[in-house]
C-alpha cells in the first residue's frame, strides 16, 4: 500500500466463492483469485492477484459480482466515493459517486496465465449515499435504493450521460406547441397556427374512424393521430380566423360528460388551455385544502392539534427527493424500473 493523505479504510467484498475484490483505501483496486474457500477457519487462501490498478481518488467497495458470459469470465465492482462539489454553494458541497467497473478475462500472447483488464467504466452521481447498491448476478443491471436520485455521467468529460429521451426533451425546449386545445363536457376546440398566405383551398382535414388528419396541400400533415375517444364526425367543423393565421377546428364528443386527458393518444406536441369556468371549478374543489378551518384545532378542549409542524413539513417533500428503488440497465444506461 502507498502513502495517501486522503486514505480511507481498506474494504473487501467477496464476489463469489473463489473471487475477492479489495480496495487498499488509497484508490487502488485489487482482483484476487482465492481458490475454493472452505469452511475451516484455519484454511489458507490460494491467493493470485489477477488485477491491480490505480483508479483515481480513494473509494470503498460497495458491491461486486462474478459472472460468465459467452464462456468469458468477468468481475464487476461498484466503487463508492464522496467528493467535493465546487459548484454547489447552497447545498452540502459534496456529491456521491458510484463507479461501475467491469474487469474481463483476456488472453495475452506470451503470458503464462490469463490476465484481467478493465472492459467498462461507468459513473453515476447523486446527492445522497445510497441505502443499498448492488449489481445484478449476471452483470446486466444495477439496483440502487437512495433518498436522492442517481444519474449516469459521461466517462470522458464527466458530464451527464444523454439518453435518447433526454435528447428529445432538450430538443423540445423553446419550441412552440404545434396546436392548442380546449374542451368542455360536450366538445373540443383545436387551434393551429398557419403560415402566411394560406387559404381555405390549401387546407385538408380528414376524420378517419378513430383519428384526425390536418395537412396543407402538398405538405406532410401538421396534425395526425388517434383521438382519445369517439367523436361525432358529421358535426365537426373548421374555420380560418379573420387574421388568417390560425385554423380553428370544432370537434363534438360522441360521449358527453367525460373530460379527455389528451387530444391525440401519445402526442405531446400540443398544449391544453383550461377555460376560466374550469379554473374556477378546480379552485372551488381545492378550496378546502387551504381553508383556515384546516389549521384550527377542531377539538380545542384537547391540547394537541390534529397534526404537528413536522407532519406538515413531510407533506411538502417532493417525490423526486423520496427514497426509491431504481434499476439501471447496463447497456442503455436508462432506468427501467422505479419503486
Amino acid at each position: 500500500m502507498t502513502a495517501c493523505d486522503n486514505r480511507l479504510c481498506a474494504s473487501i467484498h467477496f464476489s463469489s466463492s473463489t473471487w475477492v475484490t479489495i480496495s487498499d483505501g488509497t484508490g487502488r483496486l485489487y482482483l484476487i483469485k482465492t481458490g475454493k474457500r472452505g469452511d475451516a477457519a484455519s484454511e489458507k487462501w490460494e491467493v493470485q492477484i489477477m488485477f491491480n490498478e490505480e483508479l483515481g481518488s480513494p473509494f470503498v467497495i460497495a458491491h461486486s459480482v462474478s459472472f460468465i458470459k459467452s464462456d468469458v469470465h468477468s468481475v464487476a465492482g461498484l466503487l463508492l466515493r464522496v467528493e467535493k462539489d465546487e459548484l454547489d454553494a447552497k447545498g452540502s458541497g459534496f456529491y456521491v459517486s458510484l463507479e461501475w467497473v467491469t474487469m474481463t478475462e483476456v488472453d495475452k500472447e506470451g503470458a503464462d496465465n490469463k490476465i484481467y483488464e478493465i472492459f467498462k467504466r461507468r459513473v453515476l452521481q447523486g446527492k445522497s449515499v445510497p441505502h443499498y447498491a448492488a449489481i445484478e448476478p449476471g452483470g446486466d443491471a444495477l439496483m440502487i435504493v437512495s433518498y436522492k436520485p442517481f444519474r449516469f455521467m459521461k466517462d470522458e468529460e464527466n458530464q451527464l450521460e444523454e439518453n435518447e429521451d433526454g435528447k428529445i426533451a432538450d430538443e423540445k425546449k423553446g419550441i412552440d406547441p404545434v396546436y392548442y386545445w380546449q374542451q368542455t363536457e360536450d366538445d373540443l376546440t383545436v387551434t393551429i397556427h398557419l403560415p402566411q398566405d394560406i387559404t381555405k383551398d390549401d387546407i385538408q382535414i380528414q376524420f378517419p374512424p378513430e383519428g384526425i388528419i390536418v395537412a396543407l396541400k402538398n405538405q406532410s400533415p401538421l396534425l395526425e393521430g388517434k383521438l382519445y375517444s369517439s367523436i361525432d364526425h358529421e358535426s365537426c367543423t373548421w374555420i380560418i380566423r379573420d387574421n388568417r393565421y390560425s385554423l380553428e377546428i370544432s370537434i363534438i364528443k360522441k360521449d358527453e360528460g367525460p373530460m379527455w386527458p389528451e387530444l391525440i393518444v401519445d402526442d405531446s406536441r400540443g398544449e391544453f388551455i383550461m377555460g376560466s369556468s374550469q379554473c374556477s371549478a378546480v379552485a372551488e374543489r381545492l378550496m378546502h385544502l387551504t381553508s383556515e378551518e384546516m389549521v384550527q384545532n377542531p377539538h380545542p378542549e384537547k391540547e394537541n392539534p390534529p397534526c404537528n409542524a413536522q407532519e406538515l413539513e413531510e407533506c411538502d417533500i417532493f417525490l423526486e427527493d423520496s427514497t426509491s428503488l431504481c434499476r439501471f440497465d447496463g447497456n442503455t444506461l436508462k432506468i427501467t424500473h422505479v419503486v
